[in-house]
């Protein structure tokens, strides 16, 4: 790609950031829900466990499910919201015919998704130490940047297939937004190991990145992965799916554009 191609794809995709940026700092519930949720679910967990009187290393299996339930769904909302916005607001037909690309939407919406899964993190790092002990920086910078940059792709992933759900079932598919990550989390251990899960259900949550990127930070405190090279077959798998799902996202528009469900979310 030669610097002029890729300065211009470059500002498209920024110009995505930005419109994520203005529209969250105008919309009151979007910054509630990088505060408030978060930290009840981090309370309501954090209590539950003071409560039940598990050891610290328990507590601490389940309070970094509880954070980075909270993390990855609020990083998926911002890829979803890309489409959601303009479906809300009848525009998504000016969306289109813009010179932006597949690429510029999603990658443009995700970094607004990172900075803010980012703020919560740290809102909830320091709130997890300051009430129940937990310190969320025991492993490595090196470990903490590979674990956060993992989740925060597969909530890429998540608010993909929520747009392709959207471009395939048009209104019905919005409850996805809401329900996908916890879905996942769940299969993915989010308050367990995935080994007490049933053996059937158990291969499905090894398909699934979040599972290994879980295990890789508990590992720092003192839960042995059930699988070997989690980090590796985390991102391998990521990889895999952004492939994947990219060729999926591309094929669910161009058949959006043909059955007239653009047109269906558009005045």
């Amino acid at each position: 790609m030669s610097l002029p191609n890729f300065r211009s794809e470059f500002y498209r995709t920024i110009a995505f950031s930005y419109r994520n940026f203005i529209i969250t700092r105008r919309n009151f519930f979007t910054i509630f829900e990088t505060l408030f949720w978060p930290l009840i679910s981090l309370l309501s967990v954090g209590l539950m466990g003071s409560y039940l009187d598990l050891t610290e290393e328990l507590l601490a299996f389940i309070l970094i499910g509880a954070v980075s339930l909270s993390i990855m769904q609020l990083a998926q909302l911002d890829v979803t919201y890309v489409l959601l916005f303009d479906i809300w607001s009848k525009s998504i037909k000016y969306t289109l015919v813009s010179p932006a690309s597949f690429f510029n939407m999603v990658a443009g919406s995700w970094m607004v998704g990172v900075l803010r899964g980012f703020l919560a993190f740290m809102i909830l790092a320091i709130s997890g130490n300051l009430l129940f002990g937990l310190n969320l920086m025991q492993l490595p910078l090196y470990g903490l940047i590979l674990f956060l940059m993992g989740l925060f792709i597969n909530a890429m992933l998540i608010g993909m297939s929520t747009c392709i759900l959207l471009l395939l079932f048009g209104y019905r598919a919005e409850v996805a937004a809401w329900t996908l990550t916890a879905i996942i989390m769940l299969l993915c251990g989010i308050y367990y190991p995935v080994t007490v899960l049933p053996p059937e259900v158990r291969v499905v949550s090894y398909i699934i990145p979040a599972t290994h990127f879980l295990e890789f930070f508990r590992s720092f405190y003192g839960f042995h992965p059930s699988m070997d090279y989690s980090l590796i077959l985390g991102y391998g798998l990521n990889v895999l799916y952004l492939i994947i799902g990219s060729f999926i996202y591309i094929q669910a528009m161009k058949r959006a554009r043909k059955t007239g469900t653009v047109l269906q979310f558009s005045e």
